[in-house]
């Protein structure tokens, strides 16, 4: 039995991680379950896993989290320096990093360094310090499993092929619900329109991000560290369907695509049960009723984020941690009706701008990079706030 600690278990990943382990009670047992805001929800879910602990960041909730949780045999606990401890018990096997935004670095960082396997669903995570995470896991020789379904596409395209030099890596894109709006169609966007996913049943952070094409900037640059392929090696393709989950061209100019129902369960699933396939109910595609398969190139000047995701990977350093930390701003603001679609990309790029560039950074570097830069978005967002 597989013991797991899902990081963000009232989330979207998280809570159909949970469908997974429920769907096989006899390799997975929930070890611990962690949220941020969502008490309600995560007592529900304790009630029924049974977990050995629970956390809730934020502190206001512990007790309503201690008070119901009272005649179960499930430690309480609260705050954010909680969750990065829960991650190194000894019994956890597997840590599922599905906690959004850049909160979910260290808790990851502490979980690789207990030589945790990672199922990582937190794209910030390597948005933001990639290179500090990646030679962290080299270190301590810690799995970082993908669990975005393109990232878990290429690894599984990937599996088999050993040394295989890698010409180029193929990330698929749906073009969200805006993929055929012009730019004053875009100037009028609500985010009750941007929050309608024509494929995916996301969280909301994440369903503006793939509104915006910021989610296929930030995949961009996880697969340069995941996989170790240069940005110039790495292109995007709009595939309405979201059928072909992407793609891998190797120098002999063969092409292996992986291909399923977008659904979410089945690369976390892949992610738990590495390398053994699980059986699964999970919905199957139907070659006979699925028609046509597209593919577009996308426009960067439509959508700017996708552009100034390749210029922060380009340039290194702290700025895609200034990027990320800008787009969760934005994001947050957009979501709050105080930012209009369009408007979030200009104040992603007048923030790269302004904050100090980094070419080298440690962790305490990328903190103070990711505070600075949520100031100056915040001040760009509503003047009257002081940077």
């Amino acid at each position: 039995m597989k013991q797991i600690a899902i990081l963000g278990s009232t989330g979207s990943i998280g809570s159909q991680a949970l469908d997974v382990i429920a769907s096989h009670p006899e390799e997975y047992e929930v070890y611990a379950l962690t949220a941020n805001n969502n008490v309600e929800k995560l007592i529900g879910q304790a009630v029924r896993f049974k977990p050995e602990a629970v956390v809730i960041a934020n502190e206001e909730h512990y007790a309503r989290l201690r008070e119901a949780l009272a005649g179960l045999p499930v430690k309480v606990y609260a705050g954010s320096d909680a969750i990065s401890q829960i991650v190194k018990a000894d019994p956890i096997d597997i840590v599922l990093a599905s906690m959004v935004g850049f909160a979910g670095l260290c808790p990851t960082m502490e979980a690789i360094k207990a030589g945790k396997t990672i199922a990582l669903a937190n794209k910030e995570t390597m948005v933001v310090a990639g290179e500090l995470v990646t030679s962290l896991a080299m270190k301590y020789k810690t799995p970082v499993l993908p669990v975005d379904s393109e990232h878990s596409a290429i690894f599984q395209c990937l599996s088999g092929e050993g040394g295989n030099p890698v010409e180029k890596i193929i990330l698929t894109a749906s073009g969200g619900p805006f993929r055929t709006f012009g730019v004053h169609q875009l100037e009028r966007v609500t985010k009750e329109q941007a929050l309608r996913h024509p494929n995916w049943d996301m969280g909301a952070k994440i369903t503006i991000d793939s509104a915006s094409m910021m989610n296929k900037g930030f995949e961009v640059i996880e697969a340069k560290w995941l996989f170790g392929v240069p940005y110039d090696r790495i292109q995007v393709v709009v595939h309405p369907q979201s059928v072909i989950h992407s793609m891998v061209q190797f120098t002999d100019g063969a092409v292996k695509a992986q291909l399923g129902a977008p659904d979410m369960r089945l690369p976390i699933q892949y992610a738990f049960s590495y390398p053994r396939r699980l059986d699964s109910d999970f919905p199957r595609v139907d070659f006979s009723m699925l028609g046509s398969l597209t593919f577009e190139q996308p426009d960067l000047e439509r959508f700017r984020n996708l552009a100034l995701a390749y210029e922060a990977l380009v340039r290194g350093g702290n700025m895609p941690c200034i990027l990320n930390a800008a787009n969760e701003v934005c994001v947050a603001a957009f979501l709050r009706d105080e930012i209009g679609f369009l408007q979030m990309s200009d104040v992603i790029a007048d923030t790269m701008a302004r904050v100090p560039f980094r070419k080298e950074s440690s962790l305490e570097d990328y903190i103070e990079t990711d505070a600075e830069s949520r100031r100056v978005a915040a001040s760009l967002i509503n003047p009257r706030q002081k940077l």
